[in-house]
């Protein structure tokens, strides 16, 4: 599902999400059009900064995602031990624990909020000649793959 540049529809469409599909995880993608060749893994999602202006030239009330809510939030998904435990040969993947104060980290906040932490975020670069869309599939499907390992041990 494509959520759209705005602060308040992203965060209603993360709701809807979470109460009418109920996912056990839910993976978010972003662009990060300043990384050239890396897959950022981010650990949490931060409540409050953002004062940058959306799509329609809005942001949110007092720069906040949840005013009822926490400082950060922590991803269930270990992505530290994720970032160790994977390698896509072609592109590297960072660990990060700031998702940019911007749509990607207000979605991440609010997912991790509705979730109860059984969210994660994947931060990828802008396709090019050598990072095409098969590429790039390929490896979030390897990413992905072993963030539902770490799900399914937490589950036992």
């Amino acid at each position: 599902m494509q959520l759209p540049v705005v602060y308040q529809k992203a965060k209603d469409k993360v709701f809807m999400i979470w109460t009418t599909l109920q996912p056990w995880l839910t993976v978010h993608v972003g662009l990060a059009s300043s990384a050239k060749a890396i897959i950022i893994l981010e650990q949490c999602g931060k409540n409050k900064g953002y004062q940058e202006m959306d799509a329609c030239g809005f942001h949110p009330e007092g720069g906040c995602c949840m005013l009822d809510g926490p400082e950060k939030i922590e991803s269930t998904i270990n992505m530290k031990t994720l970032w160790k435990n994977i390698s896509v040969e072609g592109i590297d993947i960072i660990f990060s624990r700031d998702a940019g104060r911007y749509i990607c980290d207000y979605t991440y906040y609010a997912s991790l909020y509705y979730g109860k932490g059984r969210a994660a975020f994947i931060h990828v670069p802008p396709l090019s000649k050598s990072i095409t869309a098969d590429f790039l599939g390929k490896a979030l499907q390897t990413i992905i793959l072993e963030m539902l390992k770490q799900c399914g041990e937490e589950r036992e």
